[in-house]
């Protein structure tokens, strides 16, 4: 039987590749919408799909045992049926708690009838990559809360959480809470990345508006407000708190900011100089 990846050269959805070529010797079929241009290990199986068009999925799911759901809200529904009627055992879906925006997708899988595992992350620390642009034009990030904190979830956490709960028995009708190791403040979050990549950036305490203003120009104005006004402002209300889960999981310690920005260094490097 195979495990079918959707969503395979998206962010997460490539890191869970690796993680499975790494942890199973089950096949592994890749959904992408550019079989050619994927660039994916040697061994995995490439096949031309999207969640976004779940039309065009014919085959996607045939001989699949597991799979990892990217969520796309407007058609996960849809995406899970036809999963469900090919004779898909398991769900392994990024989605969020069933009041969050990902809500209606956590509903989907749990309706759709295979056995299911939700991971729900926090904060991620891939976030922290917004500040790029404007560190490259400014040399500082601009944003109203400098102390502060959440628990960010690297995605490499969160892939390798993933490839476990695919693989390995007894993840089956859990929702894993996936935190980092650590509360990291959004000033140490910046001074993580200018250590690892020997950069001076500065951090300069602004209004929410002028914090949008700031994210504006590479973002655009409305994921610039929903940054701010509304992911901020919910980390503003939350206690960061480390859970454990990735360790419990994976087996290892989950990763920090700064071990993140130490891995990426020369990538985070080119991009602010």
């Amino acid at each position: 039987m195979t495990i079918l990846v959707t969503g395979a050269t998206g962010k997460i959805g490539r890191l869970v590749v690796d993680h499975l070529i790494v942890r199973t010797g089950e096949p592994v079929r890749a959904l992408t919408v550019d079989p050619a241009r994927a660039a994916l290990p040697d061994g995995v199986e490439a096949v031309r799909g999207s969640v976004r068009r779940p039309a065009a999925l014919d085959g996607a799911f045939d001989g699949v045992r597991a799979m990892y759901l990217a969520p796309y809200e407007p058609t996960a529904a849809e995406v899970l049926a036809a999963a469900a009627d090919a004779g898909v055992e398991h769900v392994v879906a990024l989605t969020g708690e069933p009041d969050s925006w990902w809500g209606s997708v956590t509903k989907a899988v749990e309706a759709a009838g295979p056995a299911w595992t939700h991971l729900w992350p926090a904060d991620f620390v891939e976030n922290y990559e917004m500040w790029l642009p404007q560190i490259r034009a400014t040399g500082v990030v601009r944003e109203p809360w400098p102390a502060l904190a959440s628990t960010p979830t690297a995605m490499t956490d969160i892939a390798e959480v993933a490839a476990v709960a695919l693989t390995a028995p007894g993840y089956t009708g859990r929702a894993l809470t996936l935190t980092g190791p650590e509360p990291v403040s959004r000033r140490d979050a910046v001074a993580a990345i200018a250590e690892a990549t020997g950069v001076g950036i500065g951090f300069e305490q602004v209004t929410p508006d002028e914090a949008v203003a700031a994210l504006e120009p590479s973002a655009g104005r409305d994921a610039a407000e929903m940054v701010v006004h509304t992911i901020l402002g919910f980390l503003h209300d939350a206690e960061p708190a480390p859970n454990g889960v990735v360790e419990e999981v994976t087996g290892r310690p989950a990763t920090t900011v700064a071990a993140w920005a130490h891995s990426h260094a020369d990538r985070l490097r080119a991009a602010i100089t």
